[in-house]
């Protein structure tokens, strides 16, 4: 047991020194990532590939994201310490413990029940304090916005307003809040931070391209 968990360590820092070399730069995402066992994340079966860059089929038509996005979307985000910060998609629930090791305030909206259940048991033994629910992700979580960040792991068409009206608004102290979300269609989406700049304005900035399992609501793709 000793000897696996050396071996994971050692295939966790080879992937982390590909993931920087791939450009990302912010050292307390990769300081995170380095301090979440992800092979606990995958099926027993796939624990091997666990450290791979690569995303992995986790049940129910879904994946784990590759962990050079899950990276890439950590370092979009820019959250602080304290920070509350929505995940839509709680999948494995890794891109939750990754937050959660960045001292964030994190809250996921998963569709299935299943998935929900398994992440739920996995960051409870993990000592990751993640609040979790089943429901529509595209429909956020109202009652405990407004959210100074808000990540999505799933691809849509086009941004769901209700995402948006749940992003903090700027203010004296802080900046508004930022949205990370992949736009397009099954062919591939477009990596976009979308921040709130007053009551009504938001500034959009467009990223590299990628692949994600499509956003569902309310039963229908978005």
């Amino acid at each position: 047991m000793v000897n696996s968990a050396r071996v994971f360590t050692r295939r966790r820092e080879r992937l982390l020194d590909e993931i920087q070399a791939q450009g990302i730069s912010d050292q307390r995402v990769l300081d995170a990532m380095s301090r979440v066992p992800r092979e606990l994340f995958v099926d027993g079966a796939l624990q091997h590939r666990a450290y791979e860059d690569l995303a992995l089929p986790i049940g129910l038509r879904q994946t784990i994201s590759q962990p050079s996005t899950v990276a890439y979307q950590t370092m979009l985000l820019d959250a602080k310490p304290g920070n509350s910060v929505l995940e839509i998609g709680t999948g494995s629930g890794y891109q939750a413990a990754v937050l959660c090791e960045m001292g964030l305030r994190v809250y996921s909206v998963e569709r299935h029940e299943g998935l929900y259940e398994r992440a739920k048991s996995i960051l409870s033994q993990l000592n990751y304090r993640a609040l979790l629910r089943v429901g529509d992700g595209a429909m956020g979580w109202p009652s405990l916005a407004p959210f100074d960040g808000i990540l999505v792991t799933a691809g849509a068409l086009e941004v769901p307003k209700n995402l948006l009206y749940q992003l903090r608004e700027p203010s004296e102290h802080s900046p508004g809040g930022r949205l990370i979300i992949p736009i397009g269609d099954r062919k591939g989406q477009r990596m976009t931070r979308i921040t709130r700049t007053d009551e009504e304005g938001y500034d959009t900035e467009e990223f590299g391209r990628y692949s994600f399992v499509p956003l569902v609501s309310g039963g229908t793709n978005i």
